[in-house]
């Protein structure tokens, strides 16, 4: 490189400059799409987890009580 003209150094730099800034334009743009999709996904998924949740709220309404009357308790062994 040291044959090179000052110019022509100047240039070759800016040449690599502007691959190097296409290639991190395509990165960014790939890493959006993957935000987007990321978010799809947390979105999805935190819509199933609330239906999940009202299921067992209604599987939950539907136990008995925790308190079971004296007579339904367990007594020790004869």
């Amino acid at each position: 490189m040291s044959d090179l003209t000052p110019i022509d150094q100047i240039t070759e730099r800016v040449d690599r400059l502007l691959l190097r800034y296409e290639e991190l334009k395509r990165t960014n743009a790939l890493l959006y799409q993957e935000i987007e999709s990321l978010a799809q996904e947390r979105d999805s998924l935190k819509s199933r987890l609330s239906a999940a949740r009202a299921r067992v709220d209604v599987l939950l309404a539907r136990l008995p009580e925790a308190n079971p009357s004296p007579a339904m308790t367990p007594r020790g062994s004869p």
